[in-house]
């Protein structure tokens, strides 16, 4: 494994044993004790929470899954808030955290601004999702995770999701100030390194996003007291889509910067243009949020000239920021792999990564599904015409188990394989299986994707316990749920391998110390290979050329069969 990160990091500073800090063996760079304590606790957490919604996924596919039906109805809604809540808010939002906290330390060669601040963010959040899951599963808050008005909970599920978002915002505030005091102090030279960048764009959001989350939350929680008089339904729905739909896009920006990151891990690789690669994580500022606005696009509460800017020229420059980042991540990897020797045809380069291991493996199967899968389907279904006969149905739900899922969570995972040996200090235990893991869990979030879409294409619909009752949906329909069950059983086991690898590694893991982490494998360059040979070579990613060709042709198919759909329903004669 390389001795330093070169995306591109600072080099190390002397670092005096009084500052409260170490140096890794594996990578060289300083780690800060405090910022480390704090990455343990809320990954540790975020890693439970990951397990109770993983459960809970399991319960209800093999619900949806009409040939099982496994929930009575009342405890299907019950679980379906249950899982929303922790697998989209609690366990994203902790590793963001945690990853906050290493992008604003170990990269700046910094320490954390502040421990108290730190402890005060941690104790919210964690105070608040135990108190949201124990008020769900008391039954006190059957109101699915958009607990849209005039449906009303308990008001400590409320204040639950408030101390949450509050906790978060108060470990952002952290991570700015630690970048302030970091370049103050001058304890780095030039530009954000990209993965801290990366992860500002994505706190940047999350100040937006969590500021919505309160703007919302508060007067429905002030309702549920019984202190105010109801919120307009209406204006709840709106503000809450500034929570929940930009939520995902704090992931996206965290996703895309640890694609960076385990990219150069493994392979060495480095941005082909740095410049556009941050221009793009500006993009996400400026326009990701606007792009919520499909959520709402038969919602009476908003005029049709807001919808289609929002759908159209907005949504597309957030949009092109994905696929700037979509193109630049295997474009650098296919450029590292060149000029390490291999560069035989369009693809001999992928032969030679580094498959085994899982780090690797899974930010691609990321990529992967994020594009192919999420992508092409969240521009279709983001189209004002084409919403109309996808909305609410299971083709909704499934673009966004690609999205956040395959995409982000399976990103989170990849990550562990570096967190746990370098912030923990633990090799990994049962080795073989973490290599297996991504593929586990990739491969049955992908079934569970497709089977949703395929489902929700015949009408579908989705967060309905029971399909069957209007008897409208035949075999074929039948057979995309089952297949979405296949999946999630498939996924559910990649999960908990996971969670046990990762408990496992933590109890039983053999400590490194001073140590560099066990090699999971990394690109190595042949013999009279050079670093900068293909400095001058505009064909130099012509894989990626080839595979973006494809992705384009893919959502050109998809993009006009859905027109043809909806034609077929709405036909002009």
């Amino acid at each position: 494994m390389s001795s330093t990160l070169a995306i591109p990091l600072p080099a190390p500073m002397p670092v005096r044993p009084e500052v409260g800090a170490r140096k890794c063996a594996t990578t060289g760079l300083n780690v800060c004790l405090t910022a480390e304590k704090f990455i343990k606790l809320t990954a540790v957490s975020a890693v439970v929470f990951l397990l109770l919604g993983g459960i809970a996924a399991i319960l209800l596919a093999l619900t949806r899954w009409q040939a099982v039906h496994l929930l009575p109805v009342d405890w299907f809604y019950r679980i379906l808030t249950f899982h929303g809540l922790n697998m989209l808010i609690f366990w994203i939002l902790f590793f963001e955290v945690a990853v906050l906290y290493f992008t604003c330390t170990t990269p700046l060669n910094a320490r954390l601004f502040s421990a108290k601040v730190a402890w005060a963010g941690f104790i919210q959040m964690i105070v608040g999702a135990v108190m949201v899951d124990y008020i769900i599963l008391a039954g006190k808050a059957d109101v699915l995770m958009t607990s849209y008005l005039p449906l009303v909970a308990h008001p400590l599920f409320y204040l639950g999701i408030i101390l949450v978002a509050t906790g978060t915002l108060t470990g952002v505030f952290n991570f700015f100030a630690t970048l302030y005091v970091a370049k103050r102090d001058r304890t780095y030279e030039g530009s954000l390194p990209l993965v801290t960048y990366g992860a500002t764009a994505a706190a940047i959001i999350a100040v937006v996003t969590l500021l919505h989350g309160a703007i919302v939350m508060i007067p429905t929680f002030t309702y549920a007291m019984g202190w105010t008089a109801q919120p307009d339904p209406m204006w709840y729905r709106m503000i809450w889509w500034g929570l929940g739909h930009q939520s995902q896009q704090v992931n996206v920006a965290a996703m895309v910067a640890i694609w960076y990151l385990i990219g150069n891990l493994t392979t060495g690789a480095k941005p082909l243009n740095e410049t556009v690669c941050r221009a793009a994580f500006v993009l996400y500022i400026l326009f990701i949020n606007l792009a919520s606005a499909h959520h709402l696009l038969v919602d009476p509460a908003v005029g049709s000239a807001w919808k289609i800017w929002n759908t159209s020229y907005a949504m597309y420059l957030a949009v092109l920021a994905s696929m700037i980042h979509g193109f630049t991540v295997p474009a650098s990897v296919e450029f590292a792999m060149r000029e390490k020797g291999y560069t035989k045809g369009l693809f001999g380069w992928v032969t030679h990564l580094p498959w085994r291991n899982p780090a690797f493996s899974g930010a691609l199967l990321s990529l992967l599904i994020f594009g192919f899968i999420g992508g092409i389907t969240g521009v279709t279904l983001g189209t004002q015409q084409i919403n109309i006969i996808a909305h609410n149905t299971l083709r909704i739900t499934g673009h966004f188990h690609a999205t956040v899922v395959g995409g982000t969570s399976l990103a989170f995972m990849a990550l562990t394989y570096y967190v746990i040996p370098l912030i923990f200090r633990r090799n990994f235990i049962w080795r073989s299986a973490a290599r297996a893991q991504p593929w586990m869990f990739g491969g049955g979030i992908l079934l569970v994707s497709l089977g949703m879409s395929f489902a929700g294409s015949m009408g579908v619909p989705r967060r309905i316990y029971d399909i069957d009752h209007s008897g409208a949906f035949g075999p074929a329909a039948h057979l995309m749920l089952g297949v979405m069950g296949i999946g999630a059983i498939l996924a559910a086991a990649g999960l908990f391998l996971f969670c046990i690898l990762c408990v496992g590694t933590l109890l039983f893991g053999e400590k490194t110390g001073n140590r560099a982490m066990a090699d999971w494998g990394v690109a190595q360059a042949l013999a009279g290979s050079r670093e900068g040979s293909l400095a001058d070579d505009h064909w130099a990613v012509k894989g990626t050329i080839a595979l973006t060709a494809v992705f384009l042709a893919s959502f050109a198919v998809y993009y006009f069969a859905n027109w043809k759909a909806l034609a077929d329903v709405w036909p002009v004669r």
